[in-house]
């Protein structure tokens, strides 16, 4: 009786740490309860839509997660990733297997039919996210509210996105340009733990690595891990095909990344590397070894979720999310 009294306690204890790290990022535009007076639905619309979706295709909750994630880091967390057209965000190599908009698009027809023209699209991939998270066994976060919808999308723009060859420091650079720090890119990459990755990203790690030597194969692969790989993505075979970022547990948000990762088993080699890398290493043994990665997941999230956030008359509330008014 006593350890179950102790959790509940503990889950409060976390639920109001996230609450004040919410409550700490409205000055740079959003927060919490933003939509209270007009909009009082807008989480449970959102949350139900999500649900609905989730229980057809799981593999929705990966999807919004990514684009959300994709989306911050082009021009802020404004929704242009969702702009249909040519050379849009959407087009560009990075955003092509995306997935989960159709439940963008319906939880906004939804909102427009019960508060019109109130809830941006932008708040809408936030809640999202979130939501997906919580439905594969994450941790929930307070979402701050209050995003504006961009008017620009280029394809051209994605150039900033964190890419599966990136260096270490060529991700912290990316971060930090954001104001993310080291811990952030760790926790944040930890989103890995749920989804999967086509062969064609990282297939040359088992092949053709060349910064060894042509054929050669990535040292960071754990040797007895190899065959199950490349029986996944023989050499010749279908680069299309998807195959689990984390091993073990796909479907389920938890640790087990990280612990791939001490055991050479990161799938994409931008992963790989953040056990490879000091900087990051400490990081991951951290999370590991006790640090709470709910908890600091959802700091990571808040703080993601405000870059470059449009409010005020900036920007638009988009009609329809897939194309500006």
């Amino acid at each position: 009786m006593a350890s179950g009294h102790c959790s509940h306690i503990l889950i409060l204890f976390t639920f109001l740490l996230l609450a004040l790290s919410a409550s700490l990022v409205h000055g740079q535009g959003t927060r919490v309860g933003f939509y209270s007076a007009a909009c009082p639905r807008v989480e449970s619309i959102v949350r139900s839509t999500v649900q609905s979706h989730f229980r057809s295709n799981p593999t929705v909750a990966p999807g919004l997660l990514r684009m959300l994630f994709h989306d911050c880091f082009v021009q802020g967390c404004d929704a242009s990733i969702l702009i249909t057209g040519s050379n849009t965000e959407r087009t560009a190599g990075p955003n092509l297997l995306l997935r989960g908009y159709e439940v963008i698009d319906d939880a906004k027809t939804k909102l427009e039919a019960a508060c019109p023209g109130i809830v941006s699209c932008a708040d809408i991939l936030a809640l999202a996210a979130r939501d997906s998270v919580v439905l594969t066994n994450g941790p929930s976060w307070v979402v701050p509210l209050g995003r504006r919808d961009g008017r620009v999308s280029l394809a051209s723009d994605t150039a900033n996105l964190p890419a599966f060859t990136d260096s270490v420091g060529v991700q912290k650079q990316k971060f930090s340009a954001l104001g993310l720090n080291t811990q952030d890119l760790v926790v944040l990459a930890g989103g890995h733990t749920i989804g999967t990755s086509a062969c064609r990203f990282f297939q040359y790690r088992m092949y053709n690595f060349t910064r060894v030597g042509n054929g050669a194969v990535d040292p960071s692969i754990d040797s007895s891990f190899l065959p199950q790989l490349r029986a996944l993505c023989p050499k010749n075979g279908d680069d299309s095909k998807r195959v689990a970022l984390d091993t073990g547990s796909p479907n389920r948000f938890d640790t087990s990344y990280f612990t791939n990762l001490r055991n050479g088993r990161g799938i994409l080699e931008s992963d790989q590397m953040l056990w490879t890398d000091a900087s990051t290493k400490t990081i991951v043994q951290r999370f590991l070894t006790g640090l709470s990665f709910n908890l600091e997941f959802g700091k990571s999230m808040i703080k993601m979720s405000n870059i470059g956030v449009k409010i005020g008359n900036a920007g638009e509330i988009r009609k329809i999310c897939s194309k500006i008014n």
